[in-house]
């Protein structure tokens, strides 16, 4: 039952917002009653954290994934980009602005926890471009995936990038283009688009 719950959650969470979904429309969806759904957890912020925690798992073995079936450094990062991608075009843009706004201490986690998760993603993805000869060898690893993070929680953040406004998914891909084109090397610029040309991406 508390996989079901979490699982639920989730799902109605990415697609009506966090706010909007209430613990009597989780209790309803499941066909339980909300005694029975306080039985699982203590509070919506409880339910909130537990949802994050399992939606990072999830994300972190299909990286894994994605990363074991690349081909090179820049192959990789192309399916990430189109994984993100496709998330993104899945989920409601209020959702993150919800987390930022309403459940100040679960965004601070979720913050955390990719911040971790992706920073070594990046780090080693650079790594394997620069070993390999398709990102610059003049470049730092360590400072880029720190940049790299930094700069992906800009793309949620609604002051500067108001959802009335910019479409997250469109923001996203020009990060993507912008971080490649920093890093790439010519060898890695022909070799983008000899992955680009043969559509296996994007």
């Amino acid at each position: 039952m508390d996989t079901k719950i979490w699982t639920k959650a989730k799902e109605l969470f990415m697609k009506y917002g966090i706010k909007s979904v209430s613990m009597d429309d989780l209790s309803r969806q499941l066909g339980i009653s909300k005694k029975t759904l306080y039985q699982f957890v203590d509070n919506k912020n409880g339910l909130i954290r537990k949802v994050i925690r399992m939606h990072l798992e999830s994300e972190k073995k299909e990286i894994d994934a994605i990363s074991k079936e690349s081909k090179d450094a820049i192959h990789e990062m192309l399916m990430i980009a189109r994984h993100t991608s496709i998330k993104l075009r899945e989920a409601n843009p209020s959702t993150m602005y919800d987390l930022q706004k309403y459940y100040p201490d679960s965004w601070l986690e979720f913050q955390s926890l990719h911040e971790e998760y992706v920073f070594e993603v990046i780090k080693n993805n650079i790594i394997k471009g620069i070993d390999s000869g398709i990102y610059r060898d003049n470049i730092q690893p360590d400072i880029i995936a720190k940049f790299y993070v930094g700069k992906s929680f800009i793309l949620v953040d609604d002051k500067v990038f108001p959802s009335s406004t910019y479409r997250v998914e469109e923001l996203f891909n020009e990060f993507f283009s912008y971080h490649i084109h920093g890093i790439a090397s010519q060898k890695g610029l022909e070799l983008l688009e000899k992955h680009l040309k043969e559509k296996e991406v994007l």
